[in-house]
């Protein structure tokens, strides 16, 4: 464990406790900056809530029988500059060689107005998933730009808003293929030896506990003797080759499986797309879109497809509909494809998407525009084929053509002295064999470059080879077979024609940001989302090249900084949950619930018990819980609750009785779905053990436990931990995140490995569930800054102003919304249930009428209909001060006297301002005929007078846009004609 430098100086712990309330070690500068509510507040709260302290507060809310009796064991907490510089050295551990290794990442220039305006604005990172799409537009404007430049660029249909990674979207198309199969009889997906090992990888994980046979081998051999449904190809190949793949995609159809071609996107500028040889899926990766390295993530994977399969297709859909002016908005269709919605019958439990890297690579196709990127894309080719030329000359035998950017060298028994004199040059080449180098380029490379490579494979280092042409231009050929050559256009809508100066492009940036509201803007209150401060100091590092400039598969000697800064986060993570083990590999929330029930399956085949299968999961549980446990093979059972919101533990245990045998888990949140400490978590644990099954716990309200009490120590096996909710990594409007995993010592065997990459996970590990061996590696830094900054002392203190904040809402709002779920004492966790479906009946208001009157006020609102229909689940997190608190509270009141006024009929039940709401500034210059005024609408409050955020469109209209479905830039009229 990095040991952080002594603390020189702490703030006086008198002004952050409460009336003797001290934690074990002093607070940390930086906790004052991470908590909202000040001494004072604290104190003003509290008293409302009836308690002298606030350790009070906690044993009236906590049960007694979980609590941690011991402070973490945890580094003192250290100022930012402390922090920063600890972090600093950490990096600098790591060398930044060019790396020419290719396997689907390369090298790239982000654009500086993309990197300081975008990577680097909380004006876009903080920013939630679009579900209240009035709110979202300039994010879901980007996204539909994705979309485009996907669907163009691959020649087909429609595509989603991205999803994790590469590996993951040819997993999810493989699962796609295996549900629209005609054959029920096929089981057997194959897979192209020429695929990125990776991809293979977790393909194959993916494969295994749903029964499905990966078969991989040569297209060019393939017969189809056997049943078929669907087959993975790579374009261009791996080792570089550009395979014309028409012949072989017209008999895998002949034989009824549907082809996934895994693709290049920017080579598609050159290459005919896969949409034109019939592919059925084209999935991929955009990290060479002004996306860094970051030692393999987060980036944007994109899946297109057939229209055909628009309700099948995983991850969100960003698609055009109408507001009540009947102006084009923007919005997520095809909701029903929400995986969480179908629960058990879901066909993927992804929920998310890489918004912010997908905003990224969409704005670096808008920046370049179609020209440019051709040009980048051809410079590339051309220096691979001046490459190609020279090591040809120099005697060496390449591998077949034609390439796009990837060399396969043939260098026989001159290996070691070639590789001796790249690490000599800080040169990273891959080895593909014994006898065999592969050298992928990219749009860094630069003449001085290429000499390099050239002297380091000929050993001659008076070589001179003069690159022509060098320049980005338009004058650069592709030396590509015409049937290989692309000749349709592509990113013709005018956004990808209009922004190529510095001025267009920023003024461009700032009117979508401008179209969302972000924690930049207002609070963003939603229920087991934590949306807490994405502190700056902890934003800095991400931009540092030694993180982000790292290929995922350099040396382990190239990366010894980043090995630390896993260690320390595992070792931290560890001690804050009580697990014996953490895997760092899982990329988001759900793919860490996925990879825990792996390991539980591991674990159960290890022991011989193949038969246990059976996962008892809540009815309460987020829709993400049945679903991945489909993924891995289980059957769901579900288990009641009671009328109090908590797990009946009569019918648990009448469940685990029933499926002794076969219990496999039991998938469980704590504190619960609905907002309160279960007292009986550690019963509901034993129940399970009893019947020999494990408990797999959802850590998405971890936030809560943090210093308090620790899954492990209460029961549970495994607990995924969401880092981008309890840990300070942004959403990013909906990605990235990263969701590790954490295990007892009996499951450390089997936390996933990787096969390209040693020392990773257990011994007898389950495959890879992500394509890079750690994930997001190089979102880690903002989570490790977080907990160097806040100590255990800090994090422990963050838990309680949580519960505090959610209880004083909770407090303030009782009387006017029924507050659904409580736990002892009357207390919530660190969020409550506010039931506004009374309204229903009294005055025909539903929960979205008081959710989208809430944007006039100036809030995001909080979670809807979730996890109980008509109701809204209200989080505040820590970091909300109580100005914030009571300025939220201040508007739900004022739109419950709304409510009554129509109850009592001094407001029109049909035209009134929750029904008409958000109001726009469209509203003040229309024709006005609505029973109350223009200022009511959009100025409610003296603080929405000083402040407004206007929403860009009113209220959408959500069937048509299903109804009438466009999900890319078609161009305004198109929109208006639909």
């Amino acid at each position: 464990m990095t040991q952080l430098f002594p603390q020189t100086s702490t703030v006086d712990t008198a002004t952050l406790e409460t009336n003797g309330t001290a934690p074990a070690a002093p607070l940390s500068p930086f906790t004052a900056r991470h908590l909202g509510p000040t001494a004072d507040d604290t104190e003003a709260m509290l008293t409302a809530l009836g308690y002298a302290t606030l350790s009070e507060l906690i044993d009236a809310t906590v049960p007694t029988a979980i609590r941690l009796p011991h402070a973490l064991k945890l580094p003192q907490g250290a100022d930012e500059a402390t922090a920063l510089a600890q972090l600093k050295t950490l990096a600098n551990q790591n060398q930044v060689w060019r790396s020419y290794l290719g396997l689907g990442y390369a090298n790239t220039f982000t654009p500086a107005v993309v990197q300081r305006n975008v990577l680097e604005n909380p004006g876009w990172y903080t920013q939630y998933t679009p579900y209240q799409p009035e709110i979202s537009q300039g994010r879901l404007e980007a996204l539909l730009n994705f979309q485009t430049l996907v669907t163009d660029l691959t020649g087909m249909e429609i595509a989603n808003a991205s999803l994790l990674d590469e590996g993951t979207a040819a997993a999810e198309a493989m699962t796609l293929a295996f549900n629209a199969r005609k054959q029920k009889d096929a089981k057997t997906f194959w897979v192209s030896a020429a695929c990125h090992p990776q991809t293979i990888d977790v393909v194959k994980t993916r494969a295994l506990p749903l029964g499905i046979e990966v078969v991989v081998g040569d297209h060019q051999t393939l017969s189809f003797d056997t049943p078929v449904f669907g087959v993975l190809l790579q374009y261009p190949a791996t080792d570089g080759v550009i395979y014309n793949y028409e012949d072989f995609v017209t008999q895998a159809h002949a034989n009824h499986a549907l082809v996934t071609v895994a693709a290049d996107l920017l080579s598609l500028t050159l290459l005919r797309p896969p949409g034109e040889f019939s592919a059925d899926i084209v999935v991929g990766n955009t990290q060479r879109f002004g996306v860094p390295l970051g030692f393999g993530g987060p980036h944007a994977a994109f899946f297109a497809t057939r229209n055909s399969f628009a309700r099948k297709l995983p991850g969100r859909l960003v698609g055009v509909s109408k507001d009540t002016y009947g102006n084009p908005a923007l919005r997520l269709t095809l909701q029903t494809r929400e995986q969480h919605i179908r629960r058990d019958a879901a066909t993927s439990n992804i929920c998310t998407a890489q918004v912010l890297l997908a905003i990224m690579a969409s704005m670096y196709a808008v920046y370049h525009g179609p020209e440019g990127l051709r040009a980048i894309a051809s410079r590339i080719h051309y220096q691979t084929q001046t490459l190609a030329a020279a090591l040809t000359e120099a005697g060496f035998e390449l591998g077949k053509e034609p390439v796009f950017d990837t060399l396969r060298v043939g260098v026989g028994d001159r290996q070691a002295a070639i590789l001796t004199r790249a690490a000599n040059h800080r040169i990273n080449l891959r080895i593909l064999d014994a006898e065999t180098l592969i050298i992928a380029l990219d749009e860094t490379v630069t003449e001085a470059d290429l000499q390099d490579l050239i002297t380091v494979f000929t050993g001659d280092l008076n070589s001179e080879f003069k690159i022509q042409n060098s320049n980005l231009t338009h004058s650069l050929t592709p030396s590509l077979p015409h049937a290989l050559t692309r000749t349709t256009p592509y990113l013709t809508h005018p956004t990808f024609n209009r922004y190529h100066s510095e001025t267009e492009m920023l003024r461009y940036l700032y009117r979508l940001q401008n179209k969302d509201l972000s924690l930049a803007t207002a609070m963003i209150p939603l229920g087991s989302c934590t949306m807490k401060l994405n502190a700056t100091a902890e934003m800095v590092p991400i931009t540092w090249p030694e993180f982000g400039q790292i290929h995922p598969f350099a040396p382990s000697e190239q990366t010894p900084g980043y090995r630390q800064l896993f260690a320390d986060l595992e070792t931290w993570l560890a001690e804050i949950t009580g697990f014996d083990g953490v895997s760092l590999q899982p990329n988001a929330g759900a793919q860490g619930e996925y990879a825990g029930l792996l390991v539980i399956r591991e674990y159960h085949q290890q022991r011989g018990d193949y038969h246990r299968n059976v996962c008892l999961i809540p009815q309460s549980a987020h829709g993400t819980n049945p679903a991945s446990a489909v993924m891995a093979g289980m059957k769901v059972v579900p288990v009641a609750c009671d009328e109090d919101g908590n797990i009946d533990v009569t019918d648990l245990q009448a469940k685990a009785e029933k499926h002794s045998e076969n219990l496999s888990a039991l998938m469980v949140t704590y504190p619960s779905t609905h907002g309160v400490f279960e007292a009986g978590i550690a019963e509901i644990c034993a129940i399970i053990h009893t019947h020999g099954g494990q408990v797999y716990m959802d850590g998405a309200n971890m936030n809560a436990q943090v210093g308090l009490c620790r899954p492990a120590d209460f029961g549970a096996d495994v607990c995924h931990l969401n880092l981008h909710k309890t840990f300070c990594i942004p959403h990013g409007g909906g990605g990235p995140g990263v969701g590790p995993i954490g295990v007892k010592a009996h499951l450390v065997p089997y936390l996933p490995g990787h096969s390209l990459t040693s020392g990773v996970g257990g011994k007898q590990g389950i495959g890879a569930v992500t394509s890079a061996p750690w994930g997001s590696a190089s979102i880690l830094p903002i989570s490790w800054m977080y907990i160097a900054m806040m100590g255990g002392a800090g994090l422990t203190r963050a838990t309680e102003i949580a519960i505090l904040n959610a209880n004083y809402i909770a407090q303030r709002l009782a009387g006017h919304y029924d507050i659904l779920y409580t736990g002892q004492n009357g207390r919530v966790a660190h969020e409550c249930i506010l039931d506004v479906r009374p309204f229903k009946k009294s005055a025909d208001i539903g929960v979205e009428d008081v959710a989208k009157r809430l944007i006039d006020y100036g809030f995001h609102p909080p979670t809807m209909s979730w996890p109980v229909a008509g109701t809204l689940m209200v989080e505040p997190t820590e970091s909300e001060a109580k100005a914030e608190l009571d300025r939220f509270c201040d508007a739900m009141i004022a739109i419950r006297e709304e409510i009554r006024a129509i109850e009592t009929g001094e407001s029109d039940r049909n035209n009134n301002l929750l029904k008409n709401a958000p109001h726009t500034a469209i509203d003040l210059v229309s024709d006005w005929d609505r029973p109350y005024s223009r200022e009511q609408a959009v100025f409610p409050t003296p603080f929405t007078r000083n402040a407004k955020f206007w929403p860009a469109v009113n209220r959408i209209d959500q069937a048509y846009g299903d109804r009438n479905l466009i999900c890319s830039c078609a161009g305004m009229d198109t929109y208006s004609e639909a």
